[in-house]
């Protein structure tokens, strides 16, 4: 299904879980960041965009706490698993469902396309996806909205299939020119934390290996360093990728417009 990267025409849109959620806060939403987010995306009606976006503290609390990122141990039986993927979809869902009231409010025409029914994983890792109602519901000329979810598992019996995976997926199988990831932060930091940093500007693979893995925050699904190797990813699929920060006015505009945003970029790989 995949395209030349001259006829890709696509922009797919990731706000973070960190951006419209407070990350550290039982299901706390950001309400004004969230409806500000929603008109940028609705008015940006000339480009055919494609939705994700992240748990935050819908989700990432649960999945840890039931260990559905990991392979099944004795910490986590099998009933205790189950219970944890009913559970944590159902708080996935209240956000998804406050996100498209938001883009309904805002002018936008949203089609939800939730991927436990259209994907399954292997051991945590994507194996196999179905991107057609995506594509469909974009030739109907709606904004085809999906999430980080649990989904199936042939090996674990469910597990967490994230957002990023699902942008990396949607860049191999479908026209996408760009994915713009939106988050609280401008771009990969460089530098100490209590020190000087700077923004990184172009995602190397090098970058990918400088990056330490995550500790700390209650996030499931690799932290800094699983984004930027999606970013590369991407960039192999011949699409660009930039992470943007969320909080300033008209940025996600500007980004999903095709103009040069300040940010950490993955650029296309020729192909």
């Amino acid at each position: 299904m995949a395209t030349g990267h001259a006829e890709r025409t696509l922009v797919v849109v990731k706000w973070g879980g960190s951006v419209i959620t407070r990350k550290h806060d039982v299901e706390k939403p950001r309400p004004k960041i969230l409806a500000r987010l929603a008109r940028e995306v609705a008015a940006s009606a000339a480009v055919r965009v494609v939705l994700l976006h992240g748990a935050g503290s819908f989700g990432h609390p649960g999945a840890r706490r039931f260990g559905l990122a990991e392979a099944p141990n004795e910490a986590h039986p099998a009933t205790e698993r189950a219970r944890g993927a009913a559970i944590v979809a159902t708080e996935v869902r209240r956000l998804h469902l406050l996100v498209l009231k938001e883009l309904v409010a805002a002018g936008a025409s949203p089609a939800s396309v939730p991927m436990a029914t259209h994907a399954q994983n292997r051991e945590g890792r994507v194996d196999g996806t179905d991107v057609r109602p995506i594509a469909e519901a974009l030739q109907r000329g709606q904004l085809p909205v999906s999430f980080g979810d649990v989904v199936p598992d042939r090996a674990w019996g469910t597990s967490i299939l994230s957002a990023d995976t699902i942008a990396v997926e949607l860049a191999r199988q479908l026209p996408v020119a760009r994915v713009v990831f939106v988050s609280d932060v401008p771009g990969i930091w460089q530098g100490p934390p209590t020190g000087r940093r700077r923004v990184v500007a172009e995602v190397t693979e090098a970058e990918v290996a400088r990056l330490a893995p995550p500790s700390g925050a209650p996030d499931v699904t690799g932290g800094i360093r699983a984004k930027a190797a999606a970013m590369r990813a991407i960039a192999e699929a011949h699409a660009d990728a930039v992470l943007i920060s969320g909080l300033k006015d008209g940025e996600l505009s500007r980004a999903i417009r095709g103009e040069s945003v300040y940010g950490s970029w993955a650029h296309a790989v020729p192909g």
